[in-house]
């Protein structure tokens, strides 16, 4: 049993669009100022709490490892900051905007399963389409996807 029946897949290089990349770096600055701004209102809570010396209690202390966030854009890098406190007690900052583990959009993960299931099993591939890039999108046909 030493045959391979992996198919692989050739054609499919990186397609770079100037406008596509405009908005993956305009969504990771809206992320970034999103969760600085989470992070400001957090901060907030622990402002009046000080050391003995007067120093602030609670402060920033880097970013966690930068990750991959899966959008309808494609993949976006986000970077979340982290805290700590002079106490030793543990403090953390968790984003709502971009929770830990999450490696997709929740628009992203629900249209997964329905490509699936109206896309590409019953060929109804506008349905998939308006799921996917929103009911307002104009000028998609099914035709075209089926190259």
């Amino acid at each position: 049993m030493t045959e391979n029946n992996v198919l692989e897949f050739t054609g499919r290089e990186e397609i770079s669009d100037p406008l596509t990349e405009l908005l993956k770096s305009g969504a990771q600055q809206l992320i970034r100022h999103a969760v600085e701004a989470e992070l400001a209102e957090f901060m907030s809570q622990y402002s009046e709490l000080q050391t003995e010396d007067g120093k602030t209690l609670v402060v920033r202390n880097g970013h966690l490892p930068e990750r991959e966030l899966q959008t309808g854009l494609g993949p976006v890098t986000v970077k979340v900051p982290k805290v700590r406190s002079k106490s030793g007690e543990p403090v953390s900052f968790q984003s709502a905007l971009v929770p830990p583990y999450v490696r997709k959009t929740k628009s992203l993960e629900a249209a997964i399963p329905w490509l699936y299931l109206k896309g590409i099993s019953s060929g109804e591939m506008g349905e998939a389409l308006k799921v996917l890039v929103g009911p307002d999108a104009k000028g998609l046909s099914a035709v075209r996807c089926r190259a």
